[in-house]
C-alpha cells in the first residue's frame, strides 16, 4: 500500500482508499469533509470507525500491486479468492443481505421477501405449512431490511420454549446476534445496562418472551424503545377468542401488546404461524387487522377484498412447493401414514364400560344446569384419560376437576373445552399436557388411596349415603385402572412396543406423542424396560420430554438423547423420544428423528399435522417419513374422534388438495356425538337442547358440510394470492448468481479444510460429513480468534459440521460462521501483509504464482481483481440511499501482457482447478510476474476498468429485474464503479513440456 503526502484540505470520494491510524481504509457514503466514516480495507461493518481529518493524520492511499518474489503453489489463487469472498458482508447484487446469510433459500422462500420489498412499511402474515421454512422466510426479510438500512433493529416475540432456537437460527443462518430477554436473563441484562437506560435499544436485536414482556412491569419500556422491525412467532396464540377466563386474559394481553406495536405506522411487522385460522372468524380477523385495519372488516367475497388480503398474506401447502426440492435438497418426498388398530383387553373394556355407565348416571342425576355441565366435563375428562393410559386415569381420579370453580354453565364449558378438549384457538400446547381432574366436591377426598394426596383440601360438608357410595365407586375405578398397567392388560401399550420395534428395525427413529404427562412418563418407563431387557441385541435410548420440564430442560433432555456424551461417544443410533404436545409446535427435531407415532388421538386434526411437522420438514434427510396413528378398534371414544374429525379432515384434504382448520361447528358436533355416547339408551332426566341422540347425525353432517365449504372457498381464494403472480424461478436465478459471486457452499467447505490443513490443524473427517481440527498447532493469531468466537473453554478438537448451523462451542462450514470467517480473515491478512513479518507456513495463500500445467497449451495469466461499486438505491420514502459494495472476480488472458487475448469468465474460473505438472524455478517465475506487472498500468488496467464498468451494468440490470419483479421503486437506481479495481493476485500458467527438460531451460 502506498500513501501520498497529507494535503491541507481534501474531500475524499466514496470508495476511495485512505491511510489513517496505521492502516488502510475505504471511505463510506456517510462521510463528510469534517468526519470520515471508514471501514478497514477487507474489514466488516463491525469495524467501521469515524475519523476527524482536522485532528488525525489522513492521507490518500492506493492499493499496492503484488510482489513478484511472493510466490505460492497451485492452491494459492483459489485460497486467496475464497478468503476474499468470505470476507464480504455486503454484496453488490440486488439482495444486499445474501453475503451475511448462510442458508441457501429455495425459490419459494424468496416469495415473501419479494412481497415485502413491494411495501413501504412491511406488514406480512406468513402462514406456510408446518415445516417448510417460515423461520427462514422471516429471517430473509429481516436480514434484507437490516442490510438495506430500511430497519435499524429487530425483535422476535415468541414463547420461552422457542427463544433459544430463534436466537440460534438468527445467529447461525443470518448473522444476527440477538440478546435473549427472558425471566431467567432479565436480571443480568439489567445489571449490564447503565442506570436510567432501557434494556432495549431501537438499533438492537432481541429475542423476547411474549408473555414476559406483556406484563405491566416491562410493557411500557418495551413499547417506548422497541426496534422498528418485529417478528411474532406463533402469532395465532395472540388473538384467541374473546371469551373470559385465564387463557383468554393471557391472549388478550398479548393482543393488546401487538396492537400497540402495530399502531406505529412505520413499524415493520411479520406475523408467523402455520395455523392462522382456527376455524373461528373473529380471531383470524383480529390477526389480519394488525397488518391493516381494513382487513378486520373487509369482505373476502369481493374481488377488492381478496386483492387487499393478497398484499399481506402468503400461504403455501406442501404440494405447492414439492417441485422446489427436486435437486437433492433435504426435504422428504412423501409421508407414509397409516392407522394401527388394537383391541382392548377384556379387563380394560370392562372398566371403560363401567366409566361410561358412571358418566351416564352422574350427568343425568345432576341438580341444575351448572352441576350438569360440571359433571359432564368431569366424566369426559375421565373417559379421555382412561383412553390415554391407566396412569393418566389414576391421576385424573385423584385430581380436582378444573370446572369445579365455574360459576355458570358457560364458564364451565369454557374451562372444560380448554382443559379436556384440544381447541384450535387455545394458547397452544405449551402447558396443556397436565391431566384434567375428575373429582368434584361431592366426591372430595374420596378417591385418595393410602399414598395419594389431593391437590386441594375438600370443602367442609356432611357426607350422605350417596356420597359414600360415589367415593367407593371412584376408589374402585382407580384401583382397577392401576391393575391395568403394563403390556399384559394394556394392549395399547403392547401395540406401541411392537410398532416401535418395527420402526427401529427399519432404521427409523420415532417420536411417540402422548396427550398427558402421566401417559408419556408411563410409556417411556415401559419402553425403556422392554426394549432394553436382559439379552437385548441392540440397546435403545429412550427419553421423555413433557411440560413438567422448563424450555431449557427440554432442550437439554433432547440433546442428551441425540448428542455425543461427555466422553465424546456418538449418540445411540436406535433411539425413541416420548413427548407430549409441548414439542408439537416450533421445535425442530428433523435432524434426529424421522417418524411419528400418535399414541393418543388429538381432538383437533391440526395438532396431528403439527406433530408430524416436527419430522416432515425442511432439513429432513430421510426420503420417506412415517406417521402411525394408534386407536382402539372397540373404544367408542377413539371411534368418535376418528370418524367425526380425523378421517373427515384427511378425506377433505385428499379430495380438494387443501388442508383447512376445523370449522367452528366442530365443537357443537363433538358435543352432540359425545352426549349421544354418554346418554344413549335412556331419556335424559335433565333435558337440554343438544342432548338427544337423534341429533348426532345431523350435527356431524353439518360439520362436514361446513368443512367442505371452507376447503372449496380456500381453494378458490388461493389462486388469487399475490404469491402466485411472482415469478419465483426468475428471482431464484438472480439469487443463484449473487451466491455464486460470494462463494458456493462447496467452495467454503473446501477452503476451510485446505486452509486449516496448511496451517497445521490436521483436519480429521467425521461420520457426519464434517471434520475435526486440533487448534494447538495453529498460528497464535488464528488460535486466539477461534477462542474468541467459540469461548475459551470450547471443546477440543474443534468440530466442523457440514450443516447450516452448529451446537454452541462448535463450528458450521458456512461463510457466516465466526470460525470460518476468522480463518478466511487470517489467510487474507497473511497474504496481504509483508512476507518478511510472518513465517512462510502461516501464509497458505500468496498473491503470485507460476504453474506449469497440462491445463493450458499456451501461456495464460489469471488476475484476481476486487471491484468497488457505489450503489444508488431508491428507498421506500422516495429518496435514494447510497451504499458501498465490493465484488471479487477473476479475469484471464492468453499470450503476453503487452498483447493480451482476453478469455471468457468460465475459462478463467477453470484455471483455479489447474494442477501443477512439475516445479518451476523461483527466479524464472519472478521474472514472468515482473513482466506482467510492468504492463499493469498501461495495458491491463484500462481493460480492467472496462470490465468493472461492464460488471456495474450487469449488476444494475440485476437490481432492475428484481425490483421490477417486486414492483419496488426504480427511479434513481444506479450502480457506478468507484475508482480503479484492486489487483490482489497475479497467477501465470505455462504449458507443461511434453519432453523432460532441465529446470526451466
Amino acid at each position: 500500500m502506498t500513501t501520498a503526502a497529507q494535503p491541507t484540505q481534501q474531500q475524499y470520494a466514496v470508495g476511495s482508499l485512505v491511510h489513517a491510524r496505521g492502516r488502510e481504509w475505504v471511505v463510506l457514503p456517510d462521510s463528510t469533509p469534517e468526519l470520515l466514516v471508514l471501514r478497514p480495507l477487507g474489514g466488516a461493518d463491525d469495524d467501521v470507525a469515524g475519523v476527524l481529518p482536522a485532528l488525525e493524520q489522513v492521507a490518500p492511499a492506493t492499493f499496492a500491486p503484488p510482489t513478484p518474489s511472493d510466490l505460492g503453489d497451485q492452491q494459492a489463487a483459489g485460497l486467496l479468492r475464497t478468503a476474499l469472498r468470505i470476507g464480504f458482508r455486503s454484496g453488490a447484487g440486488p439482495f444486499r443481505s445474501l453475503a451475511s446469510v448462510s442458508v441457501d433459500p429455495r425459490p419459494y422462500q424468496l416469495v415473501p421477501l419479494l412481497m415485502a420489498l413491494r411495501q413501504d412499511t412491511v406488514r406480512l402474515l406468513i402462514a406456510d405449512d408446518v415445516g417448510i421454512g417460515k423461520t427462514v422466510e422471516a429471517g430473509l426479510i429481516a436480514a434484507e431490511l437490516l442490510a438495506q438500512g430500511d430497519a435499524r433493529g429487530l425483535v422476535v416475540l415468541c414463547s420461552p420454549a422457542l427463544a433459544e432456537q430463534w436466537r440460534a437460527e438468527l445467529y447461525g443462518k443470518f448473522g444476527v446476534d440477538a440478546r435473549l430477554v427472558l425471566p431467567s436473563t432479565i436480571g443480568r441484562l439489567l445489571r449490564e445496562t447503565p442506570y436510567g437506560q432501557s434494556v432495549f435499544r431501537p438499533d438492537g436485536a432481541y429475542v423476547v418472551s411474549t408473555d414476559f414482556i406483556k406484563s405491566p412491569r416491562h410493557r411500557e419500556d418495551f413499547l417506548k424503545n422497541c426496534p422498528d422491525l418485529v417478528i411474532v412467532d406463533e402469532a395465532h396464540s395472540c388473538v384467541a377468542d374473546t371469551a373470559i377466563g385465564a387463557s383468554a386474559r393471557t391472549s388478550q394481553q398479548r393482543y393488546s401488546l401487538l396492537r400497540a406495536l402495530a399502531d406505529r405506522a412505520d413499524r415493520h411487522l411479520l406475523l408467523v404461524t402455520a395455523t392462522p385460522h382456527s376455524g373461528k372468524e373473529e380471531p383470524f380477523r383480529r390477526l389480519l387487522g394488525l397488518l391493516d385495519n381494513r382487513l378486520a372488516t373487509v369482505s373476502f367475497d369481493t374481488e377488492a377484498g381478496r386483492r387487499l388480503l393478497a398484499e399481506y398474506f402468503v400461504q403455501r401447502r406442501r404440494a405447492d412447493i414439492r417441485d422446489d426440492f427436486g435437486d437433492g435438497a433435504h426435504f422428504p418426498t412423501s409421508r407414509d401414514t397409516a392407522e394401527s388398530p388394537y383391541t382392548l383387553h377384556r379387563d380394560y373394556k370392562k372398566l371403560l364400560d363401567e366409566v361410561l355407565a358412571y358418566a351416564r348416571e352422574t350427568v343425568r342425576a345432576a341438580d341444575g344446569a351448572l352441576q350438569q355441565r360440571q359433571r359432564w366435563w368431569s366424566t369426559l375428562a375421565l373417559l379421555r384419560t382412561l383412553s390415554s393410559s391407566p396412569a393418566a386415569a389414576v391421576q385424573s381420579l385423584n385430581t380436582r376437576a378444573g370446572v369445579e370453580e365455574a360459576d355458570s354453565p358457560e364458564e364451565a364449558d369454557r374451562t372444560g373445552e380448554r382443559t379436556v378438549s384440544d381447541p384450535a384457538d387455545s394458547e397452544g400446547a405449551e402447558s396443556a399436557d397436565a391431566v384434567p381432574g375428575t373429582r368434584l366436591p361431592a366426591a372430595a377426598e374420596a378417591a385418595d388411596g393410602p399414598d395419594e394426596t389431593p391437590e386441594h383440601d375438600a370443602p367442609e360438608r356432611e357426607d350422605t349415603a350417596e356420597d359414600d357410595e360415589e367415593k367407593a365407586r371412584l376408589i374402585a375405578m382407580a384401583e382397577a385402572a392401576r391393575k391395568l398397567e403394563g403390556p399384559t392388560r394394556d394392549t395399547k401399550l403392547k401395540k406401541l412396543i411392537a410398532t416401535v420395534t418395527d420402526l427401529l428395525d427399519e432404521g427409523y427413529r420415532p417420536i411417540v406423542f402422548c396427550r398427558y404427562i402421566a401417559t408419556a412418563d408411563y410409556v417411556a418407563k415401559h419402553l425403556t424396560k422392554v426394549l432394553n431387557k436382559k439379552g437385548a441385541e441392540h440397546p435403545v435410548a429412550v427419553a421423555s420430554v413433557t411440560g413438567e420440564l422448563s424450555p431449557d430442560q427440554r432442550v437439554t433432555r433432547i440433546a442428551e438423547l441425540t448428542g455425543a456424551d461427555e466422553d465424546g461417544n456418538p449418540p445411540a443410533e436406535r433411539r425413541v423420544l416420548v413427548a407430549t404436545d409441548c414439542l408439537s409446535e416450533g421445535v425442530n427435531l428433523q435432524e434426529s428423528f424421522d417418524a411419528v407415532v400418535h399414541y393418543d388421538l388429538a381432538w383437533n386434526p391440526t395438532r396431528h399435522e403439527q406433530r408430524e411437522g416436527r419430522v416432515d420438514r425442511f432439513g429432513q434427510r430421510t426420503d420417506v417419513v412415517k406417521a402411525l396413528t394408534l386407536y382402539g378398534a372397540d373404544n367408542p371414544v377413539d371411534g368418535i374422534v376418528l370418524n367425526v374429525l380425523l378421517r373427515k379432515h384427511e378425506r377433505i384434504r385428499r379430495v380438494t388438495g387443501i388442508s383447512v382448520p376445523v370449522p367452528q361447528e366442530s365443537e357443537s358436533a363433538m358435543q352432540a356425538v359425545f352426549e349421544g355416547l354418554i346418554l344413549r339408551g335412556e331419556k335424559a332426566a335433565y333435558e337440554q337442547e343438544g342432548l338427544f341422540p337423534q341429533e348426532e347425525a345431523a350435527a356431524a353432517e353439518q360439520l362436514e358440510i361446513a368443512w367442505q365449504s371452507s376447503a372449496e372457498r380456500e381453494k378458490r381464494n388461493r389462486s388469487r394470492y399475490a404469491q402466485h403472480r411472482i415469478k419465483k424461478d426468475e428471482v431464484a436465478a438472480e439469487v443463484a448468481e449473487v451466491r455464486a459471486a460470494l462463494g458456493t457452499g462447496e467452495e467454503v467447505r473446501d477452503f476451510t479444510r485446505r486452509a486449516l490443513t496448511a496451517l497445521r490443524g490436521m483436519p480429521a473427517p467425521t461420520k457426519q460429513g464434517g471434520f475435526t481440527v486440533h487448534t494447538d498447532a495453529l498460528p497464535l493469531g488464528l488460535r486466539d480468534a477461534i477462542s474468541a468466537a467459540l469461548g475459551p473453554r470450547h471443546p477440543r478438537p474443534v468440530v466442523f459440521h457440514d450443516a447450516p448451523s452448529a451446537p454452541r462451542g462448535e463450528a458450521a462450514l458456512t461463510r457466516t460462521d465466526p470460525v470460518v470467517a476468522a480463518t478466511a480473515r487470517f489467510v487474507l491478512d497473511a497474504a496481504l501483509d509483508d512476507a518478511d513479518k510472518i513465517p512462510q507456513w502461516q501464509r497458505p495463500a500468496r498473491r503470485c504464482g507460476v504453474v506449469r500445467t497440462k491445463a493450458v497449451d499456451r501461456r495464460t495469466t489469471l488476475l484476481l481483481v476486487r471491484h468497488r461499486f457505489r450503489l444508488h438505491l431508491p428507498t421506500r420514502d422516495g429518496s435514494v440511499r447510497e451504499q458501498l459494495a465490493e465484488d471479487a472476480r477473476v479475469v484471464a488472458f492468453r499470450g503476453s501482457a503487452t498483447a493480451p487475448q482476453w478469455l471468457p469468465e468460465d475459462e478463467a474460473l477453470a484455471l483455479l482447478d489447474a494442477r501443477a505438472a512439475q516445479n518451476t524455478d523461483p527466479t524464472f517465475a519472478a521474472g514472468h510476474i515482473r513482466d506482467i506487472l510492468a504492463a499493469l498500468p498501461t495495458v491491463l488496467m484500462p481493460e480492467l476498468r472496462v470490465h468493472s464498468a461492464d460488471l456495474g451494468k450487469k449488476l444494475e440490470a440485476s437490481h432492475h429485474r428484481v425490483r421490477t419483479a417486486s414492483r419496488a421503486r426504480l427511479a434513481g437506481l444506479k450502480v457506478v464503479p468507484q475508482g480503479d479495481p484492486d489487483v490482489l493476485g497475479v497467477y501465470h500458467y505455462l504449458p507443461a513440456p511434453t519432453i523432460p527438460q532441465g529446470a526451466d531451460a
